[in-house]
């Protein structure tokens, strides 16, 4: 690895934790309930894929089960996912929305895209457009990233929120 990969490696991740950080504090203060974001990632994984288990849910987030057991448990608490049975197999359970947590899951990208889109629009127009002609490269920078990553390894997937 070059001095130059690690250079951009550094600038991008701090670029990018600032900004989730920033717009996160602000949502959370608009938007109730205030979820951590280990639970709004949940909530995505399973709003992603409806009915998923717990362990595939936390092989999704590149976390251990008990891990996100726990998370489950706090969400089912706040009335944000239920349980289901398996019918195909009566010892497994299968995670799902409520409406509640579909509505705030729909509200928060609504309120994220709003608040980061009224940012990139006041930016100067060779800034938009090389914001635009990154996302493609991010893109591929990602997958490689989720490609790349051990089972073991805490990396969780933070696509929408």
């Amino acid at each position: 690895m070059t001095d130059e990969g690690v250079r951009l490696a550094a600038e991008l991740m701090s670029v990018n934790t600032a900004m989730r950080r920033l717009v996160r504090r602000r949502l959370r203060e608009q938007v109730p309930p205030r979820l951590r974001p280990a639970q709004v990632e949940l909530l995505v994984v399973v709003g992603n894929h409806p009915g998923i288990s717990v362990a595939a849910a936390a092989r999704e987030l590149h976390l251990a089960d008990n891990s996100v057991s726990t998370l489950v448990n706090q969400l089912l608490a706040a009335g944000m996912l239920r349980r289901e049975t398996d019918p195909d197999d009566r010892r497994a359970v299968r995670l799902e929305l409520t409406p509640d947590a579909r509505r705030h899951l729909t509200d928060w990208r609504d309120r994220r895209a709003r608040m980061v889109g009224a940012r990139i629009e006041e930016l100067a127009e060779e800034d938009r457009t090389a914001i635009a002609a990154a996302l493609p490269a991010l893109g591929r920078l990602l997958a490689s990233l989720r490609e790349h990553a051990g089972p073991a390894e805490e990396t969780p997937t933070r696509t929408t929120t």
